[in-house]
């Protein structure tokens, strides 16, 4: 028997939360999946999550939201993080920070892992990623063979080097954050699934989301600017569904899915 994960990737500002409401039921009904996970660290206008995107990601079918280096964005993070169930952030922050890393869901007697992970090439100095990984995988094992990793980071070769560390002990490591899909999903040799990024659901005409105007002066200039999310013009949805050996946590098969103009969805 095999298990399916369906992964979308980081939501961004109110075109990705649409993109996600439209398309979440049309996915569900395609694959079948019987776990959903979204990263939506950049749901509130593009920067940080609200308890109300929060509780809307869960009505339209996630079972666990996963977070990044935005985490803290919103304030009011701090009111309902800890109340949070099926929300996690990067499990590597210190030690006394709010939230947690690490979530269990269970599926007809099943159990699957959630773990989140945050990159320190390019990214704030936070605790080791490696280490964490270790310990939460440790924890998780004596559980369950099913886990997944969101694996929050800037560096192509720091997901990769994770990805090959956690190689055949965990079922699967996905790339958030650079908002960018790439075309390198691969079953490792040991069976751990694996893709650099996911990519971004949101604007499909901006600049990894935000207005193209900002970032050109951003880059001819080198002034200070303010980045937005566009809102208007075409919008996309990245994602992967991830089949996993129920027994063994080993997975069989990757899939990206990419929604886009230039790439229509067909139920």
């Amino acid at each position: 028997m095999t298990m399916k994960i369906l992964f979308i990737g980081d939501v961004v500002g109110s075109p990705g939360r649409d993109q996600l409401q439209h398309y979440l039921p049309k996915l569900k009904q395609k694959y079948q999946p019987q776990f959903t996970i979204v990263n939506g660290e950049n749901a509130a206008s593009g920067k940080g999550i609200t308890e109300k995107i929060y509780k809307q990601f869960l009505e339209w079918g996630a079972q666990v939201i996963t977070m990044g280096n935005h985490t803290w964005n919103k304030k009011e993070i701090f009111e309902f993080i800890d109340d949070a169930k099926y929300m996690i952030r990067p499990a590597n922050f210190p030690e006394g920070t709010p939230g947690k890393g690490i979530q269990y869901i269970n599926w007809n007697n099943i159990v699957i892992a959630v773990i989140n992970l945050q990159g320190r090439t390019f990214l704030d100095p936070i605790d080791d990623p490696f280490r964490k990984a270790d310990e939460l995988i440790d924890e998780a094992r004596k559980k369950t063979n099913i886990i997944f990793v969101d694996f929050h980071a800037e560096a192509t070769s720091e997901k990769q080097a994770l990805a090959w560390y956690l190689d055949g002990r965990v079922s699967a490591v996905v790339g958030t954050h650079t908002h960018t899909q790439t075309a390198d999903e691969r079953i490792l040799d040991n069976g751990t699934a694996y893709i650099t990024d996911v990519g971004m659901t949101g604007p499909y005409n901006g600049i990894l989301g935000t207005e193209r105007e900002a970032v050109l002066k951003k880059f001819l200039t080198n002034l200070p600017v303010r980045f937005e999310v566009t809102k208007e013009g075409k919008d996309q949805l990245n994602g992967v569904l991830i089949n996993i050996d129920e027994k063994t946590g080993k997975a069989k098969d990757i899939k990206r899915i990419l929604i886009n103009d230039d790439h229509p969805f067909f139920s």
